[in-house]
């Protein structure tokens, strides 16, 4: 029952601003979930009018919206009548001069109790321009900045993964937990202990050195981190 009212839903965000209704435009990859779903529909009623930058670069005027404090407290506010939120949000939509699109996502969202995934559902919306541009998105968590001469020959290494026509859009992050410089002996022997003593399903120390990379569906744990998890493994079994 759940999934048909969900259906019907996101079938109301792709044909309410396109008339006569058209069969749904799929996007260039699934995203799955809730989000996934209304992102689904959005892509289409946007795709279908020709609007689909024009959509994401208002998603982002949106996704500033929910971040400020002010809106956030009203639009985000279980105890907030659902006509007061959508007011609200209505009126910040028609001073950013957004498209009918756009606003009636937001609409369906409001309609449905659903405003709180909105942030959830411009993160899948982007994936899916992304993927319609020929972007492929390249996660690098490192214990350490790169420096620029890392990051060159990471970029290098990272487009043998492409096909023919896909660029990488490369993010990248840092794990830092140890700002007193230390050795990286005693970084390791830190780590055992806190590993032996405090398995890491309840902790989540440094990555320590190397680098996690994850690109498209493939994921690659190059880390100091996994490799003391290894060897305490070994020596817990010895």
């Amino acid at each position: 029952m759940a999934a048909f009212m969900l259906g019907q839903q996101v079938r109301q965000l792709s044909t309410s601003v396109v008339r006569p209704a058209a069969k749904l435009v799929k996007p260039p990859i699934q995203v799955y979930g809730v989000e996934g779903r209304y992102a689904t529909a959005l892509f289409s009623a946007a795709s279908k009018q020709n609007k689909l930058d024009q959509v994401e670069q208002e998603l982002g005027k949106v996704a500033a919206m929910i971040k400020d404090p002010k809106m956030s407290s009203i639009v985000m506010n279980p105890h907030v009548k659902r006509s007061l939120k959508q007011k609200a949000f209505n009126d910040a939509l028609t001073k950013a001069k957004v498209s009918p699109i756009t606003v009636n996502l937001i609409n369906v969202l409001s309609d449905n109790g659903r405003l709180t995934l909105t942030g959830d559902v411009i993160s899948a919306f982007g994936k899916m321009m992304s993927a319609h541009r020929g972007e492929v998105i390249c996660s690098v968590t490192t214990a350490q900045p790169l420096d620029d001469a890392n990051l060159a020959d990471l970029k290098v290494a990272l487009k043998g993964f492409l096909q023919k026509g896909e660029t990488i859009k490369l993010e990248t992050k840092v794990w830092v937990y140890f700002v007193i410089p230390i050795s990286e002996e005693i970084k390791v022997i830190l780590i055992i202990i806190i590993v032996f003593f405090y398995p890491f399903e309840q902790s989540d120390p440094s990555i320590l050195g190397g680098m996690i990379v994850s690109i498209g569906d493939k994921y690659v744990d190059m880390s100091t981190k996994t490799k003391i998890q290894k060897l305490t493994k070994l020596i817990r079994e010895t």
